[in-house]
């Protein structure tokens, strides 16, 4: 796997010596991306009075050196929240969202008001949750050939999915996968991980902190052999550790947990022995 880093812009204000963000490479497809991304589930559910918020995360996130957001026609709002907030950055950005409906008119219809919302152009299209993925990978390819759309990937969460979710890494149709990896959640290591490496997939990580469920954690002095700051950093190193993991989504409405979150993507990994640790931490 290529590992590299991501340049902040100096205008952020960071110190020359902050270490930079790790990049990798999906393997087939070549898109080089910052470890650390910006997912919107529920956070980016808001009315307009807290669009500003929704824009400061996107920004703090930005000058830390994210550039993966993830979104989707199931977050209700979260999508045109998020292309407003993008608006100064959209050059820079990957967006990655979701086709979510069993119905084929219906998925033109929210490509359409995609394309609205960022730019003219979605940088990766996921099938959600495998919904009619058969039906919509025929249509998608086609938009894909036009420009529309950079690359296609599909999602799930659910392990009694993962079957499926296989046979359509195995038809070669698409270039990334979205799954579920953190210290509770590791039904991907059995197939998911592995195929998508030896496919050369590029893997994006949903709920790397459990939605939540992992969180506060441990006290702070006990994350002091980890080299972290914060829980979410642990979490967030632990799956970033397997290196056939591209990108993490973590979701947050606060911009300082943004920048916290963002801070994760700098090098060194996790040994195998502080891995174990978290592990321990977590209760797995």
């Amino acid at each position: 796997m290529r590992v590299g880093t991501v340049r902040r812009p100096a205008e952020a204000g960071m110190s020359a010596d902050v270490p930079e963000m790790q990049t990798r490479r999906f393997p087939a497809a070549g898109l080089e991306v910052p470890v650390i991304g910006l997912g919107t589930w529920k956070t980016f559910d808001v009315d307009a009075s807290r669009q500003s918020v929704a824009d400061e995360v996107v920004a703090t996130a930005f000058a830390a050196g994210v550039r993966v957001v993830d979104s989707s026609p199931m977050y209700g709002r979260a999508e045109a929240v998020l292309g407003r907030a993008l608006a100064d950055v959209r050059a820079d950005a990957i967006v990655a969202t979701k086709i979510w409906t069993p119905s084929v008119d219906e998925g033109r219809r929210q490509l359409q008001s995609q394309l609205g919302y960022f730019g003219g152009h979605v940088d990766i299209e996921q099938v959600h949750n495998l919904v009619a993925w058969r039906e919509h990978l025929a249509w998608l390819e086609e938009q894909k050939e036009r420009g529309n759309i950079g690359l296609l990937g599909a999602t799930h969460y659910d392990p009694s999915s993962f079957d499926e979710l296989a046979t359509v890494m195995r038809s070669g149709r698409i270039d990334a996968v979205q799954v579920p990896y953190n210290p509770h959640e590791r039904a991907v290591e059995a197939e998911i991980l592995p195929m998508a490496a030896d496919l050369g997939l590029g893997v994006i990580v949903m709920r790397p902190l459990g939605s939540g469920s992992l969180m506060p954690g441990p006290r702070p002095e006990e994350l002091a052999p980890l080299g972290v700051d914060t829980w979410a950093q642990a979490l967030l190193k632990w799956a970033l550790s397997d290196e056939r993991v591209h990108v993490v989504i973590p979701a947050t409405s606060s911009p300082e947990h943004a920048a916290e979150n963002a801070a994760a993507g700098a090098s060194p990994a996790l040994d195998p022995d502080q891995r174990a640790l978290v592990e321990k931490l977590a209760g797995a």
